[in-house]
């Protein structure tokens, strides 16, 4: 098959594409390489799939991997292009599309709303006209354990109303679910949306938990520990995550278009909530230092616990998370020293 990932310089989108290439397919991988977080990180992760800097910093310029050849092309364009998405489309006739880019973050939301709206309203619906113009048959894109927002039952399941968001970036990712459910029943493509638990692991955002507190304790800065501590999240190892995109992806949708099932929604997490505090005494084992802890308010647009419900995920991909915290945190660790030769 020959797919399309968006955000393919992002975190989770880098490994789907090195998870899909590993299995023969073949990719496009497209992504705008903003400067929301360290531009040079989203750089390396190309360079590791072999798009070397020089070959990814121009725009609407397809570049073929070195490593790869022909089987791993990568172009940067917004999805919000509304000239030269189309384009791209027309050209690479693609089976699927994993939609992986969006601007990401609750908190950044509050302070920059005009970004969410370009490149997780806009943006996608640019990608929901091309997928209906050019035949693509199924469409996979990242929702967001946030569109849970106020919701009280723990653990979330599809099943619950998520009709209270507390941030844009929910919103935002409520309107891509019905944006999705619109575009299946009208024009008859498969469409699954992934409401991602926190997702961890080598090569991970730098504005997430793990790499701050990591990067903090590192450098015996003092760490912000939020609603004094009282937190509790579903964290999902990378490896997990991707490998539930990738059976969702590799699975034929030709029986649930029959059956008018096009639309699904799914959670993907690890099945499990762990302590804030708990997490934080992962990382401190693995560096061997104690953290200075800051303690602070809830932050706006942020939940106290995530838990996420796998069951459908689990009768219909037997998906099945295997990385403990422990391991996943060992293994972020690890590569983080290796990377930035702490």
């Amino acid at each position: 098959m020959k797919v399309l990932v968006t955000g393919a310089a992002g975190f989770i989108g880098f490994h789907t594409a090195q998870k899909l290439l590993a299995n023969g397919h073949d990719v496009v991988g497209l992504d705008n390489i903003n400067d929301y977080y360290d531009v040079n990180l989203k750089f390396a992760r190309l360079n590791e799939l072999g798009v070397p800097k020089e070959s990814a910093t121009s725009f609407n310029k397809i570049t073929e991997s070195t490593t790869f050849k022909a089987r791993y092309k990568f172009i940067r364009l917004n999805i919000e292009d509304r000239e030269n998405l189309p384009t791209l489309f027309a050209e690479e006739k693609f089976d699927i599309v994993c939609n992986l880019a969006a601007q990401a973050g609750v908190r950044y939301s509050i302070e920059n709303p005009e970004t969410y709206i370009d490149s997780n309203i806009v943006g996608y619906l640019n990608i929901l006209e091309c997928c209906r113009h050019h035949k693509v048959k199924h469409l996979v894109y990242a929702s967001s354990s946030s569109v849970y927002g106020l919701n009280k039952e723990i653990p979330f399941k599809t099943s619950d109303t998520v009709d209270h968001p507390i941030s844009l970036y929910a919103a935002s990712k409520k309107a891509n679910e019905l944006m999705a459910h619109t575009y299946s029943h009208l024009y008859g493509f498969a469409t699954t949306g992934l409401r991602f638990f926190t997702v961890y692991g080598p090569w991970g955002r730098p504005d997430m938990a793990l790499f701050l507190f990591t990067e903090a304790i590192s450098k015996n800065q003092p760490i912000k520990v939020f609603n004094h501590g009282n937190m509790e999240r579903d964290f999902t190892y990378v490896d997990d995550i991707v490998e539930g995109v990738f059976r969702i992806i590799e699975k034929d949708t030709k029986e649930r278009i029959a059956t008018n099932e096009g639309y699904k929604i799914y959670n993907i997490g690890n099945n499990d909530s762990v302590k804030l505090t708990d997490f934080i005494a992962e990382i401190e084992n693995n560096l061997s230092k104690k953290a200075e802890k800051q303690l602070l308010p809830m932050q706006a647009g942020d939940v106290a616990k995530t838990w996420a419900n796998v069951d459908d995920l689990i009768k219909d991909y037997n998906y099945s998370p295997k990385t403990t915290v422990a391991e996943g945190i060992k293994k972020f660790i690890d590569w983080y020293k290796e990377f930035y030769k702490a």
